[in-house]
């Protein structure tokens, strides 16, 4: 059986990503870490996902007009990556509640 594909969120140095791809090569994450989203392009712990062989992708808040329009843009980026778990992970923007929903379990 395959392990879950998981996609975290980061907005910085990514020191709880760190300990989630620790955790991964420990064999203690119950998942792969397959895709790292940040909203800021210069975040470091992008090199991170990286070096560890992850997809990475970046949903500048900056460039949409609105939280809603945001939240679209970052539920779209998410949803191409098929995860099976959304981790935020750092990641310090405000999520509205119909963006939230989407992903409820």
């Amino acid at each position: 059986m395959a392990l879950p594909r998981i996609t975290v969120l980061i907005s910085g140095r990514g020191s709880n990503l760190a300990a989630l791809l620790a955790a991964e090569k420990a064999g203690a994450l119950r998942g792969i870490v397959h895709a790292v989203i940040s909203n800021r392009a210069d975040a470091p712990g992008l090199a991170l996902a990286l070096e560890h062989g992850a997809a990475v992708n970046v949903v500048d808040h900056r460039a949409h007009a609105s939280r809603d329009a945001f939240d679209l843009a970052l539920a779209a980026a998410i949803d191409a990556t098929h995860p099976d778990l959304v981790v935020l992970a750092g990641f310090m923007r405000v999520l509205g509640p119909a963006f939230v929903q989407r992903y409820a379990q």
